[in-house]
């Protein structure tokens, strides 16, 4: 049985683009213009990922609060913002109400698929959790393989989920460069090596935040990255 995505978005020629491209994958499709219309939807049968704009019409952060209503209907339901706003502040709101990605319009379909197929691997790794270490600890780092949550000195860092694959691929075997295939691979990412460099510098970024002396990711210069033990 095809795995069906909902698409919420205000704009139709943009709503049918993405349908029209997600059915040619092979997914079943449900597309709705506006938050009530989508909630009301989905109360009654909840997709296996959604997509949403924040933007919706006259509703400038309906997407923020359909977020919220979905994430109470369900704790495990894969949610990608998908949207033309790119700041910063948008980004962590967005996470922070409980989506598991956050991406803006101008990203490519494979690297909007590779992110669909990131949230489903999660869910299928959920289902197996028998089979999957709970915890992985590198010294300051803990990464919370059920949660998909990653601490450093007891902190969380607010990772994305294709940051979450990229640091337990780098943490898992300490002093081993992986180069940007293999970063790839683990993450189900499907983008260009500038891409790849660009989200190590947002992990960066994001453990330097919490620790200011972090310097556990190694850049290997013409090999790629590694976590330090």
């Amino acid at each position: 049985m095809p795995r069906r995505i909902a698409i919420v978005e205000d704009e139709p020629a943009i709503r049918a683009n993405y349908a029209e491209a997600l059915r040619k994958h092979g997914f079943e499709v449900a597309a709705y213009g506006a938050r009530a219309e989508a909630l009301t939807a989905m109360k009654t049968r909840l997709p296996d990922l959604a997509l949403i704009d924040i933007g919706l019409g006259a509703d400038v952060d309906g997407g923020f609060a359909l977020c919220r209503e979905l994430r109470a209907l369900s704790a495990g339901l894969p949610i990608i913002f998908l949207t033309a706003r790119d700041s910063d502040f948008d980004t962590v709101a967005g996470l922070r109400l409980g989506a598991d990605d956050y991406l803006t319009k101008d990203v490519s379909l494979p690297h909007l698929l590779a992110r669909i197929a990131a949230l489903f691997r999660r869910a299928e790794l959920s289902a197996d959790a028998a089979q999957v270490p709970e915890r992985l600890e590198r010294g300051a780092l803990a990464i919370d393989l059920k949660r998909f949550s990653v601490q450093w000195r007891g902190i969380p860092v607010p990772l994305t989920l294709t940051e979450f694959w990229m640091v337990h691929a780098l943490a898992k075997y300490p002093e081993h460069v992986k180069n940007r295939d293999q970063l790839m691979r683990d993450a189900n990412l499907v983008v260009d090596d500038g891409t790849i460099t660009s989200h190590i510098k947002r992990i960066r970024r994001k453990f330097l935040a919490v620790d200011p002396d972090f310097d556990a990711i190694d850049t290997v210069y013409g090999m790629g990255y590694r976590w330090k033990a």
